[in-house]
């Protein structure tokens, strides 16, 4: 043989053998990842006891799974892949579940049978997150809460998250690279609960009084948070620079033309209004590019950017609509060129929720299928990603046709069917339960849905309404309708062990009630204002209060059960609570002789839902606080971190009141029933603040929690429930 050849056998064996061993190399970090996330949730036993398998034949995150000779085998192309195999095991066998509230797991030893089954999904990708929850749930998260958070994505099979990525960190590092001054740059971004409307340009310098150890802290957990889904192969979506720039950028480029922008809730709070770079500044795409490179010397290169120049805002005026129009594909043309100014290989991400909402200046759709076309006509269909977010809304609120009808198909380019459930971290059992079962197929059978990619569902808040995200995770792996009575049967053996009759009842009322409304922003008359004139919008009916009662009938036979625990305890506190609004009701119906004895009755029903729920993992004030003030090095530090954490579930700013509106213990009893009493009950000894001032009051100090949970939380809510 001649030695040429002989070279080239040599070299092609060895690049063969070079590549056969990162290929193990990357099977075993697959296997790795997969096997600690199985391990954190159900213990090393568990997953030491599960054959785990790379499936090498297919690109698609289609896990199988079965049982052999009682050995439990998963296979999978993806760490989410057979994370979500080993969980579609465990809720098929009916061995368990996990949420935020905790989990059920009975995992029986040896394993419970199963035929081999391949789980499917219609969808490419599987989304999560909404832009604002990165305000109203994790802000002040650690790390151990955001590993809590990706285990039970991978779980759950969710694998493309819409992260908060360390973006006021990274947009510091350029606004100071092009000369803007510290003033200049702290006076732009707000406290850590807003950073996601000032990322989307509705607000600046509201409650900013950041201390500048908070970005430090704030690129090493991304760094954290970013490993892992790395880990888990996660496809993250990053915020990207949409074109929002401090007023004060004129005075280092004046030749830089910005436009003040109006978002509705603070339209009379001038000094906090953003500004936007007019897309014909070439400015605009070098900030943009400049985002990115920082963003990727610092984290690595991403693919998906995020970037909403006009979320629930008006775009700046033009004379005509010819001249909108060129505007529009001007601003699409802008943003897309700073994104690949900077990665060619990236994809623009868009949000969807504007799009049916936004209405302009004469009271019409300001989005018509012409000017959404224009703002992307620039931009080659591989290159977008449209987020269809809330296809709830135009169906059960609005009652107009779905987004991807209007739009035909978002005019063939990427997009992702979406719901939104939740809106402000409201707690209150809410939602169409049939809508979230059956809608999404609808659109998988669309002749002209175009490139539908994905499905996700983008929550304001979560840690609230736990069957709506098991449902939806569950939808994202269905092609047909789910029947919504058969799985609910299903989830009630997963969640609580079993599904008596009385627990079947309960169910019926509830989809007779609180799972068959549905309402954007369910509060109680008691959350909305100091006056309790204004009447709630929590479902309040017969059929929900029988439901509760037939739901605590099972107490005995679940009360093993941890979930059926946090369950009622929810439940009895939405039922208490919406007895009290009745009686505030009657007692503040004539404000010249206010009822004290029925104002006390409500009082006292809402402390006690309030000490109920201090015996739920999640619903409680002092939680949401002490996560905020961990990230404080001083006194003074948890203090701010505090107050922001508290002012945005309140007052919030603007005209925004009252919107988080959450059944939380330390939040009814310390805030929501202390403020009616100050507005209604005499305050000897104490100078009158206006109720505005009061809030402010309550918002600077600092909370402790002094009530004590009940002994036995479960016969409590059995003995207050049957009073009624």
């Amino acid at each position: 043989m001649q030695p040429f050849k002989c070279y080239l056998i040599v070299f092609f064996v060895s690049f063969i053998g070079k590549v056969n061993a990162q290929d193990r190399k990357q099977n075993s970090s697959i296997i790795e990842a997969s096997r600690a996330v199985i391990e954190r949730n159900f213990g090393s036993r568990i997953a030491a006891a599960i054959h785990l398998e790379i499936l090498t034949n297919t690109t698609r995150s289609n896990p199988v799974y079965e049982t052999i000779n009682d050995r439990l085998f998963i296979r999978g192309n993806t760490a989410i892949s057979i994370t979500k195999g080993f969980y579609d095991y465990l809720k098929e066998t009916n061995q368990g579940m996990v949420t935020w509230s905790g989990k059920n797991a009975h995992i029986q030893s040896p394993w419970i049978a199963a035929k081999k089954k391949k789980v499917v999904s219609p969808y490419q990708y599987h989304y999560y997150f909404n832009v604002v929850i990165h305000g109203y749930t994790t802000p002040y998260w650690d790390f151990s809460r955001w590993q809590q958070e990706l285990d039970w994505m991978a779980l759950h099979g969710m694998d493309m998250p819409l992260i908060n990525g360390a973006y006021e960190a990274i947009l510091i590092r350029v606004f100071k690279k092009l000369g803007l001054s510290e003033a200049a740059i702290d006076g732009f971004f707000t406290g850590p609960a807003y950073h996601p409307w000032n990322r989307m340009g509705n607000i600046t310098g509201w409650d900013n009084h950041v201390p500048s150890s908070y970005y430090e802290k704030q690129v090493k957990l991304t760094h954290l948070v970013m490993a892992r889904m790395n880990e888990l192969e996660m496809h993250p979506i990053i915020p990207a620079f949409a074109g929002f720039v401090p007023k004060e950028i004129t005075e280092v480029f004046p030749q830089a033309k910005i436009k003040e922008i109006i978002w509705g809730g603070f339209k009379d709070l001038k000094p906090n209004l953003g500004h936007i770079l007019l897309p014909n500044n070439e400015l605009f795409t070098r900030i943009g590019k400049m985002y990115i490179q920082e963003w990727e010397k610092e984290f690595g290169k991403g693919k998906y950017y995020l970037a909403d120049s006009f979320n629930e805002m008006d775009v700046p005026e033009a004379s005509n609509e010819k001249q909108q129009l060129e505007q529009l594909s001007d601003y699409g043309s802008v943003v897309y060129k700073s994104i690949m100014a900077a990665n060619a290989d990236a994809v623009w991400v868009m949000q969807g929720w504007t799009f049916p909402f936004h209405k302009g200046a004469d009271g019409k759709l300001f989005w018509t299928e012409k000017r959404l076309g224009m703002l992307v006509e620039k931009v080659p269909d591989d290159k977008i990603l449209f987020l269809d977010l809330a296809n709830e809304y135009n169906r059960d609120s609005w009652k107009i046709a779905p987004s991807w009808k209007t739009y035909h198909g978002f005019f063939n380019k990427a997009w992702i069917y979406s719901f939104i459930p939740n809106m402000g971290g409201k707690t209150p059992w809410n939602g169409i339960l049939k809508t979230y079962a059956e809608a999404p197929a609808e659109a998988l059978q669309y002749k002209n849905k175009g490139n539908l990619i994905g499905f996700g569902f983008a929550p304001e808040g979560i840690e609230n309404n736990e069957i709506l995200y098991e449902l939806l995770t569950d939808v994202g792996w269905r092609e047909q309708k789910i029947d919504i009575n058969v799985w609910i049967s299903n989830y009630c053996k997963q969640r609580y062990g079993a599904y008596p009759k009385a627990m079947q009842d309960a169910y019926n009322c509830f989809l007779a009630s609180c799972y068959g409304t549905f309402d954007p922003h369910p509060r109680f008359r008691y959350q909305i204002s100091a006056t309790g004139q204004q009447d709630g919008s929590v479902n309040v009916s017969d059929a929900f209060f029988t439901g509760v009662k037939q739901f605590l009938s099972c107490a005995n036979q679940m009360s093993g059960s941890e979930l059926y625990k946090n369950d009622a305890i929810e439940l009895t506190s939405q039922f208490l609570s919406l007895k009290a609004d009745s009686l505030i009701k009657t007692a503040v119906s004539d404000k010249k002789n206010i009822q004290d004895t029925e104002l006390n009755k409500a009082f006292n029903l809402l402390i006690i839902a309030d000490r109920l729920l201090l015996s739920h993992p999640n619903h409680k004030l002092e939680v949401w606080i002490n996560l905020a003030k961990a990230w404080g090095d001083t006194p003074q530090e948890r203090k701010y971190y505090a107050s922001d954490a508290k002012r945005l579930i309140t007052t919030w700013g603007g005209t925004i009141d009252d919107y988080s509106a959450r059944m939380w213990a330390g939040l009814i009893s310390d805030y929501y029933v202390e403020r009616m009493k100050y507005q209604y009950q005499k305050q000897p000894n104490k100078k009158k603040l206006t109720i505005p001032e009061w809030e402010e009051k309550w918002i600077n100090e600092d909370f402790k929690q002094t009530k004590r949970p009940f002994d036995h939380p479960l016969k409590v809510a059995r003995q207050e429930v049957a009073k009624f």
